[in-house]
């Protein structure tokens, strides 16, 4: 399993609000020039503006989840690689106990 993140955890979007105002109240107010809707401000630029912002936080809770599935089943990977190894030890073991006991027979022949 890849160690990196898909690319689409990995490009999550940073925002972040301008000072002088809120999102949607227009051209240079906080709102930038984010679309004709939103440069006219009012009403109708607040609401586009709500609309982003909740487009993004929902993106951004898909991406956590995503992240999130992605290390769980990074991390159930590895307990079954553990098991796995731990398996193939005592398999090895074994086969080393047996090779003693083969040796003390041949010693004890001689």
């Amino acid at each position: 399993m890849a160690s990196r993140l898909p690319l689409t955890l990995r490009l999550a979007g940073v925002r972040f609000m301008s000072v002088g105002g809120e999102f949607g109240s227009g051209a240079g107010k906080g709102g930038g020039a984010g679309g004709a809707v939103r440069e006219a401000g009012g009403a109708f630029g607040k609401m586009e503006a709500a609309h982003e912002e909740l487009y993004f936080k929902k993106l951004e809770r898909e991406q956590l989840q995503k992240l999130r599935k992605h290390l769980e089943d990074e991390v159930d990977y590895h307990k079954d690689q553990i098991d796995d190894h731990k398996e193939a030890i005592e398999r090895h073991k074994k086969k080393i106990q047996k090779l003693h006991h083969q040796e003390k027979d041949i010693s004890d022949k001689d």
